[in-house]
């Protein structure tokens, strides 16, 4: 009589029912009682990055208020879900007991919307996230929060964002952009109002700077403009602007034409640290299809058609770049705020380079034209140069040798070295209200006197380039990752398949033919 085998089959099954019950029942509901998730992303888009949890740390003695222009519950709706990342963020700040989340939505709620914004620069809009802290606030553009990259990626920017606005508001300041005073210059409130707002609009404060009785560039200037000096700076603030682009400074000098008698020579000696020299001119045009309309919507000798070359995407000598994206509007006809940009200047003198040879910063500063004149259409240069201010030697210059040319009414330089960064352009006009028709709230009746707009978009522009109001962090952009595997050859890929997917198959198949043969024996 054979002995019977013993089948332990329906045992094994009765006891890994049991294992689950007893082990994995107990742990689901321990989860669900502490609301616990595991972020299995590999970027972490759920979670605090260790960076931003160091910054919370670091300012948990400051309170930090976070307004959020939305209904915060929405986002864990389903339809949602791509909004997860930016709820799993806020919520988790929340936590921090000297965090204050509120969410509301901007129409209901009228007056926190005029506190956040009370004198209407930031702009108001439904899905933008705020922080405040120490009387600083800082806008979260909700076109920022996701974006999406080169390769068509979606990105999750938020955590990197508000990363960035705390630690700007925790500071105390915002990054502030600094106008001289003292040299018969234009002021912020006669001449520069809605640039002024524009900078505001983009995250930076705006003050006026008496740099010579001042003694010293403030902590928190991260741009520091010269415009429209009718006289020279002192020594004394050319020994200061000096050390501050020794130091990385960013500045911006837009000069324009004057008939003030003599050289600037401590401006010249500013430039001449970067490269360039100063004309001393202006430049008008003289054939009409090269001329634009002045406010006034007549055609002028004073408004000038333009270029602005291309820059580091083009021209591979250069590793700076402040044209493209503006050409790229231009030649798409894009409008802004409603109106088509026009490449156009008015009232300039021109920009001269030092050849490189003659200064001693040569090898290490990289400078290239941004707005240049342009041709006729027998491809001659139509301007004319004519002396204003300076000397006998200047005069001789401009009257003798900078007309029929082609000139340079706009140059950045980038001292590799130090880091520090200038912005020359040969005239206000493009940021100055009474000179120039602005570019925003522009009645229909006045859209053809946009002459100057796309060198005024340029100016704007080259401030992200001088110093970017959204710092970096440095946590970065969030993305899902996914492995990929790369075959030489069809026969390559074929045993890969067989060895990872068919080749499993076949022995699980194997086994359970094994077992159900073995099953009743």
């Amino acid at each position: 009589m054979k002995k019977k085998k013993l089948n332990l089959s329906g045992t094994v099954a009765f006891i890994t029912a049991l294992l689950v019950l007893v082990i994995f029942i107990p742990i689901n509901l321990i989860v669900s009682y502490y609301d616990k998730g595991f972020d299995m992303t590999p970027s972490g888009k759920y979670t605090l990055n260790e960076k931003t949890v160091q910054l919370l740390d670091e300012t948990a003695d400051q309170h930090i208020d976070i307004y959020g222009l939305y209904e915060l519950e929405e986002f864990k709706r389903s339809e949602n879900s791509e909004y997860l990342p930016l709820y799993h963020t806020l919520t988790q700040l929340e936590q921090r007991d000297n965090i204050t989340l509120t969410c509301f939505q901007p129409d209901e709620n009228a007056a926190l919307s005029k506190e956040l914004d009370p004198e209407g620069y930031l702009g108001i809009e439904k899905g933008d996230t705020f922080v405040k802290c120490n009387g600083v606030v800082k806008k979260i553009s909700r076109k920022k929060v996701f974006q999406t990259g080169a390769d068509d990626s979606k990105q999750y920017a938020g955590e990197e964002l508000l990363a960035a606005a705390i630690k700007t508001c925790s500071s105390g300041s915002l990054p502030t952009v600094y106008f001289l005073t003292g040299h018969g210059d234009k002021t912020i409130g006669t001449n520069f109002p809605e640039f002024a707002a524009i900078l505001k609009t983009n995250n930076y404060d705006v003050q006026e700077l008496d740099l010579d009785k001042e003694g010293a560039v403030p902590d928190n200037a991260k741009i520091i403009y010269l415009a429209g000096p009718t006289e020279d700076i002192t020594a004394k603030e050319k020994d200061l602007l000096l050390e501050y682009a020794d130091n990385g400074g960013a500045m911006s000098f837009l000069i324009d034409p004057c008939d003030t008698e003599g050289r600037f020579y401590n401006i010249e000696a500013v430039m001449e640290e970067f490269g360039l020299v100063l004309d001393y001119n202006i430049v008008t045009e003289t054939t009409p299809a090269n001329m634009l309309d002045d406010p006034d919507q007549n055609q002028s000798e004073n408004y000038l058609r333009v270029e602005y070359p291309a820059g580091s995407q083009v021209n591979s000598e250069f590793t700076q770049d402040l044209t493209t994206d503006l050409n790229t509007l231009i030649s798409n006809s894009v409008p802004i705020n409603g109106y088509t940009l026009i490449s156009g200047i008015s009232y300039p003198r021109s920009l001269t380079e030092i050849p490189e040879d003659s200064f001693p910063a040569a090898s290490y500063i990289e400078r290239a034209s941004i707005i240049k004149n342009t041709t006729g259409l027998d491809g001659s240069y139509t301007t004319v140069s004519k002396a204003m201010g300076g000397d006998e030697i200047t005069a001789k210059e401009a009257d003798e040798k900078l007309s029929g040319i082609d000139l340079d009414f706009g140059y950045y330089s980038y001292n590799k070295k130090t880091g520090a960064k200038l912005v020359v352009i040969g005239t206000t006009a493009p940021i100055d209200t009474p000179r120039c028709t602005p570019t925003v709230e522009i009645p229909k009746s006045k859209q053809k006197a946009l002459s100057s707009s796309g060198t005024r978009m340029l100016t704007v522009f080259s401030n992200t380039w001088l110093y970017d109001s959204e710092i970096e962090f440095g946590v970065g952009n969030k993305i899902n990752a996914y492995d990929y595997m790369k075959f030489s050859d069809s026969s390559d890929a074929t045993k890969t398949i067989v060895v990872l997917f068919i080749t499993p198959v076949v022995i699980a198949l194997f086994g359970l033919a094994v077992w159900l043969k073995r099953r009743n024996s």
